[in-house]
């Protein structure tokens, strides 16, 4: 998974860390991004590590704000 790859080396604590896990699958699954190797998943990685270092730290709303500031849109049902 892209962002337990990213947060290898981190200092962020487990739980810190599951959190940011947490918010990273709710996003993937918003989007409807189910392959963890697409470069898409990297980049939303990235976006959620981003948000959490910037101060929000509820699953939720990272996930949430990484979809908005990715400009991404799951599709329509």
């Amino acid at each position: 998974m892209p962002i337990n790859r990213l947060l290898a080396n981190s200092k962020l604590a487990p739980d810190e860390i599951e959190n940011l896990s947490v918010a990273f699958k709710q996003a993937l699954r918003s989007l409807y991004l189910v392959d963890r190797d697409d470069p898409l998943t990297e980049l939303v990685a990235r976006k959620i590590i981003e948000i959490d270092a910037n101060g929000v730290h509820d699953a939720a709303e990272i996930a949430r704000l990484a979809v908005e500031q990715l400009g991404m849109r799951p599709p329509p049902d």
